[in-house]
């Protein structure tokens, strides 16, 4: 698959095959994937918090209400920030940064045969609170992105449309 496939076949997946594991190898190419996207300065403000158990799944369901297709899919990355790395060289960037993270997750995920979901969770100060305490994190939880085996092929949302484009 090329990278242009690859941005058009990308879907949000809500429903996944339930007890299909993502192998570590996977999750291993999801992480370097993730931390191969480009940051201001180079400053990589970004750490990651894998989640396969259940019972943590439960618990950020209960904290961010819109992750509800955890409770099928295996895998939850959870992106979070370090926006203090970049605070005397480029800051206010790591959320461009940890975006291009989550965007670099979602893409290989496709590549390799899995779905995935990107669920945010900043700048909504009360989640990103809830998740701190419950990943046991300093850094701002940004989003978390399920994956797993799809479950549903649903239709593409996004296209080209020429009336939000100008061209000077």
């Amino acid at each position: 698959m090329n990278t242009l496939e690859a941005i058009k076949s990308r879907r949000s997946i809500r429903k996944y095959k339930p007890d299909v594991a993502v192998p570590g190898e996977i999750v291993t190419q999801l992480l370097e994937a993730a931390m191969m996207a480009p940051s201001a300065c180079n400053t990589r403000p970004w750490e990651f918090v894998v989640v396969e158990s259940r019972d943590v799944k439960e618990q950020i369901m209960t904290a961010m209400p819109f992750t509800q297709m955890l409770r099928t899919a295996p895998l939850a990355i959870v992106v979070c920030g370090r926006p203090w790395v970049q605070e005397n060289i480029c800051p206010g960037f790591w959320p461009q940064d940890c975006g291009a993270a989550v965007e670099n997750i979602l893409l290989a995920a496709g590549e390799l045969g899995y779905g995935s979901c990107w669920c945010g969770c900043y700048p909504l100060e009360h989640r990103v609170e809830a998740m701190q305490k419950l990943l046991d994190v300093e850094s701002i939880p940004f989003a978390v992105v399920a994956v797993g085996e799809a479950d549903e092929s649903p239709e593409a949302k996004g296209f080209l449309d020429e009336t939000r484009v100008k061209y000077l």
